[in-house]
């Protein structure tokens, strides 16, 4: 007879250690292998959604979201670079639900991890190669060992190294934008309101405040136009006094946060075209290794997050003999609605940094895009994804 499928994952960052949460829940057998040799993440911040949380909810995580997140409420609103209020940010999904955290990139790793089994995590393990039979797929890694599964889901971010054995390689796509990263600690800013999500657009920059670790730190990322195309890192080290300076006569509350800046981590936005396949055989793409996009939606790990629900949710209900069908299912699925996210992100991130001199018609369109995000918000991939393994057992 045939029994459920065994699963190895690529990647231990969120996407993948939350679909292996989400597929040991269904009673699969799961393996995680990361290439660095500790699980971990440079300190920032991470915006979760409910289109997100109702899923950590699902797998058992919603305690830790409240013990870990921030979560921001009403308060939370658009201004102009001089601090002119423009609109209140959407939190809540079409119910009124508010489950909308600020989350630290680092707690958010640490609690997925620690809700595996003990041997599921394998670190320090780069994959190299790929191959795979009718019957099974096999990854050679660096360090010389190999793992075979029935499925292989390839979590391993924008720069996969699995990717182009489902599509040919193509390279990332620069946005001419540069994103300054940190954390402050709330005692150096004793007076910041810890309860909401604040952004300031425009002209040209936007700049981004919320808080993270239930309340104890405060994350900014000031967004920037660059002259040349740098490269993309979580890591790489900015000036302090260069960020302050690019912000230079906004809203004095920014210059309030700036002054407590003491390091900073410099990214440049790269996203990806959307692809027009995520699978092949027994080999699968889930998060930034399928659809890497902008940060002007909040959307990339709460979208790998949906990814690896519905995985589980197809998954979880087939054998092995079925599994190439249901990965195909999974990524019909899923490849619409992140496509549109992927491009609405890029249209959001020019809406935020608009040149033009009268910023009417932007915050306009900022005010109006709460509709957008209440629908975002409220979408449930379980349902559609029970309704495609149904389909795969007819």
């Amino acid at each position: 007879m045939a029994s459920q499928p065994s699963v190895l994952i690529i990647g231990g960052g969120i996407g993948g250690l939350f679909a292996a949460n989400a597929l040991i829940r269904q009673g699969l057998r799961v393996s995680v292998y990361e290439q660095a040799f500790a699980l971990g993440e440079i300190g920032a911040g991470v915006f979760v959604t409910p289109n997100a949380v109702r899923h950590l909810e699902r797998v058992g995580l919603g305690s830790d979201v409240e013990k870990w997140g921030a979560r921001v409420g009403l308060g939370s609103y658009y201004f102009r670079h001089d601090g002119t209020p423009i609109a209140p940010v959407q939190v809540s999904d079409t119910s009124g639900w508010n489950a909308t955290y600020g989350m630290h990139r680092a707690d958010f790793v640490d609690f997925l991890a620690a809700n595996l089994p003990a041997g599921i995590v394998h670190t320090g393990h780069r994959a190299i190669g790929f191959e795979q039979t009718d019957n099974v797929a096999r990854v050679e890694f660096a360090n010389g060992a190999t793992a075979e599964a029935d499925v292989v889901v390839a979590a391993d971010g924008i720069h996969s190294e699995l990717r182009s054995y489902v599509f040919p390689a193509s390279k990332p796509v620069f946005h001419g934008t540069v994103s300054y990263r940190g954390l402050v600690l709330r005692e150096r800013l004793p007076n910041w309101p810890m309860d909401r999500w604040q952004m300031w657009a425009g002209p040209s920059r936007h700049f981004l405040v919320f808080p993270v670790r239930h309340g104890t730190m405060v994350n900014y990322v000031g967004f920037v136009p660059a002259d040349e195309e740098m490269k993309e890192s979580w890591s790489a080290p900015g000036d302090p006094a260069v960020l302050r300076s690019e912000f230079e006569g906004w809203d004095p509350r920014i210059a309030d946060v700036l002054q407590q800046v003491d390091k900073t981590f410099r990214w440049a936005l790269y996203d990806r075209e959307p692809l027009p396949t995520w699978t092949k055989g027994r080999l699968t793409l889930l998060g930034d290794a399928a659809h890497p996009m902008l940060p002007h939606l909040g959307q990339g790990a709460n979208q790998s997050i949906e990814d690896g629900m519905a995985l589980a949710a197809i998954l979880g209900q087939v054998d092995t003999l079925r599994v190439p069908a249901s990965l195909l299912a999974y990524e019909r699925l899923r490849r619409e609605r992140v496509a549109e996210i992927q491009l609405g992100a890029r249209q959001n991130g020019l809406r935020l940094d608009s040149a033009d001199i009268d910023l009417r018609a932007r915050d306009a369109e900022l005010a109006a895009h709460a509709e957008f995000r209440k629908r975002l918000y409220a979408y449930d991939v379980v349902p559609d994804a029970r309704t495609a393994a149904a389909a795969l057992l007819e």
